[in-house]
């Protein structure tokens, strides 16, 4: 099958096409068939349904390069994302970190919402499996808000609860057994910010990493609150976080109710707080799946692989 684009306008063909053709040639890849453009027009050739999403792809860039006067890299990676799960055109939110250009985007529909959820509300609880961002897109939203003066400090906590190993074994004093449950919160700040940078940033209290239970007794003004792996909280954990926050805050709760690492007779405060909190006003829940990972290919499979025999198990 053969079909074949024209594009008028030759500014909208230069960004749609990307540099040195950057952007056909990820499509070619993706969808694998024949692509190229001579002059304004782009030709497509092969079988008929990567043909037609290919097509889709390119009507759906054309429209955001008419619209916007440019196409982003993360923008083509979530088209065509998009186009492959059969999912309407997701309106892009950048959350933009004020580095160079860095700008970071969602790449599904649930990310979107996710973040327009951030925006507009105080208080935002997260619920999604691995691999869906939670964290990722909080702490640029929380870095974008700290470096426009909207808040004065970063604080980003998670419950130290041990998914099957022995914390007491660990070596070293409690600052060095705490950090690897900090790891993951560290590794989302050091890919959108230089190591200096955080490191200055650290050492004048504008951005604090801390284990949950350091929270307790605090009143937290003019800050974003992250607290990540929500699902590994008491429901009494989970008041004393939620109260934490004074004015001029936002707070983001992230967690998968998946993978729970609480003892079996032990409640999830994540779990308990989406129920008894559902309602209340300034507050919004966004809820992210499989269709939203953007990790690995292998990890939706993986996750779509253990829901399935959960669900056997559950019969």
């Amino acid at each position: 099958m053969e079909q074949a684009i024209q594009i008028d306008d030759p500014e909208v063909a230069r960004q749609l096409f990307g540099v040195q053709d950057r952007n056909l040639r990820q499509l070619r890849e993706a969808f694998g068939v024949r692509l190229a453009a001579r002059g304004q027009t782009v030709h497509i050739a092969g079988e008929q349904p990567q043909v037609r999403q290919a097509l889709e792809a390119l009507e759906r860039l054309q429209r955001i390069a008419g619209e916007q006067g440019r196409v982003l890299p993360s923008e083509v990676d979530l088209i065509i994302d998009a186009v492959r799960r059969g999912l309407a055109q997701p309106k892009t939110e950048q959350i933009d970190i004020q580095l160079t250009d860095r700008v970071i985007q969602p790449r599904t529909t649930g990310q979107a919402d996710y973040i327009r959820a951030m925006r507009q509300y105080d208080l935002v609880l997260c619920i999604g499996p691995a691999g869906t961002g939670k964290t990722y897109l909080a702490v640029a939203m929380a870095l974008s808000s700290l470096r426009s003066g909207r808040i004065k400090k970063i604080i980003l906590a998670r419950p130290a609860v041990e998914a099957g190993e022995r914390l007491g074994f660990l070596p070293g004093d409690m600052q060095a057994k705490v950090n690897p449950y900090l790891r993951p919160l560290y590794d989302a700040l050091h890919d959108m910010l230089p190591f200096g940078q955080i490191r200055r940033y650290v050492e004048n209290d504008l951005i604090e990493v801390i284990p949950l239970a350091f929270m307790r007794g605090r009143t937290l003004n003019d800050s974003f609150v992250i607290l990540d792996e929500a699902q590994n909280t008491t429901v009494k954990q989970m008041k004393m976080v939620l109260t934490r926050p004074g004015p001029k805050s936002k707070m983001i709760v992230t967690g998968d109710i998946t993978q729970i690492d609480l003892p079996p007779e032990e409640t999830s405060g994540l779990v308990h707080a989406e129920g008894v909190l559902r309602g209340i006003e300034g507050l919004g829940v966004a809820w992210l799946s499989e269709r939203d990972i953007v990790r690995h290919r292998l990890v939706q499979d993986i996750v779509q692989a253990y829901e399935r025999s959960e669900r056997r198990d559950a019969r």
